[in-house]
């Protein structure tokens, strides 16, 4: 296994891609190996960004098969903040020119980021309003604590009608508070007991303990030079506990072998050590396609995007070329992940900020 990884990622080393990197690759018979190139550490706690998203989603498939969530539920049960949706009749629409939501948000809708909520990608009145009310979201850390957040994003209208349109990340914020509020209590103590706790994932949460936070690693970004400056320091910083506040709608961070474990997870079927973690029919929805057509628009997220791609439940599942069914995703600071339907996965760990240099490891790796 090493012989195909280990080089990809010395070589990235050496050009200057990251200071170090982590890579894990799982087979179909269950075998995990763990990699490293660099100055990361094997144990290092990361900061995994958007590779939460699948992580949230296992946590509500899990609430869904217990019969406490039905996936088309109203969002409104738990949080009446989003009863009442306006809609701009266009998402480049002036703040003003709105219609009432024509459906209830569904937690099928936050788990497919077809809300309405989401990032805007292009210039609009509704992008300069989440920007002021700081709730666009970009690579620094969130601003607003839970409650905070959310009252800001109720004060704004849809970009679209429920289940019309695509855009990232907002529904999964939602869904967190969502979470916390179905299980009446803390999110991290709920995922700790129903998830991380049967997988094994000693350390993921939303913090680094203080006791452990000399296994966080600097965070970097290339700048205009191609050099790497620092933009998180090594054991400080918002990632360490305790939390400055509620972090129900926040990212989490992780390990190479926590990660594995929860890859390994989905890799064998949603079994993980005799234990049905999820359904098959629900981890078979996970990692399908569920964006309708119509939705996949071109300024929806980056350019092309759409050409391979779909969207499952917290993650992307390829549609076209050389590895339909791969379903997996990435976090903003250089981690990425992937499951195929043959049950071998890949994850690589860098704390670097994406772009060009990044995303061409990834592009080797997968």
């Amino acid at each position: 296994m090493t012989d195909t990884l280990l080089p990809i990622l010395e070589d990235h080393v050496s050009r200057g891609t990251a200071p170090g990197i982590i890579g894990v690759t799982g087979t179909p018979d269950g075998r995990i190996e763990v990699v490293t190139a660099g100055d990361l550490d094997a144990d290092a706690i990361v900061r995994i960004q958007s590779m939460t998203k699948p992580i949230l989603a296992v946590a509500t498939l899990r609430l869904v098969q217990d019969g406490r969530l039905d996936l088309d539920d109203p969002v409104e049960r738990w949080l009446p903040e989003l009863a009442d949706r306006q809609v701009l009749r266009t998402p480049g629409s002036a703040l003003d020119d709105v219609e009432p939501a024509h459906s209830l948000l569904t937690v099928r809708h936050l788990l497919t980021n077809t809300s309405g909520y989401g990032m805007m990608t292009a210039p609009s009145p509704l992008q300069d309003a989440m920007i002021a009310n700081q709730t666009q979201a970009g690579q620094e850390p969130v601003a607003l604590g839970a409650q905070e957040w959310l009252n800001a994003l109720a004060q704004l209208p849809l970009a679209f009608q429920p289940d019309t349109g695509w855009r990232y990340h907002h529904s999964f914020g939602i869904l967190g508070i969502l979470l916390s509020r179905l299980v009446g209590g803390s999110l991290d103590e709920h995922l700790q007991q129903d998830l991380f706790g049967p997988l094994g994932m000693v350390d993921t949460g939303p913090t680094a303990p203080i006791d452990q936070a000399h296994r966080l690693p600097a965070a970097y970004r290339h700048d205009e030079t191609g050099a790497l400056i620092e933009i998180e320091p090594a054991a400080g910083g918002f990632y360490v506990a305790p939390a400055p506040f509620d972090l129900s709608h926040a990212e989490l961070v992780s390990t190479a072998s926590d990660y594995a474990a929860f890859a390994r997870m989905l890799a064998a079927g949603g079994v993980h050590d005799g234990r049905v973690i999820i359904e098959p029919e629900l981890l078979a929805q996970m990692r399908t396609d569920q964006v309708p057509a119509s939705a996949k628009t071109a300024d929806s997220f980056y350019p092309g995007f759409w050409d391979n791609s779909g969207w499952g439940f917290g993650g992307g599942v390829q549609t076209n070329g050389d590895h339909v069914g791969r379903y997996g995703w990435s976090g903003g600071l250089g981690t990425d992940f992937y499951v195929d339907p043959d049950g071998s996965f890949r994850i690589v760990l860098t704390q670097v900020e994406m772009g060009p240099e990044v995303f061409a490891l990834l592009a080797d790796v997968q």
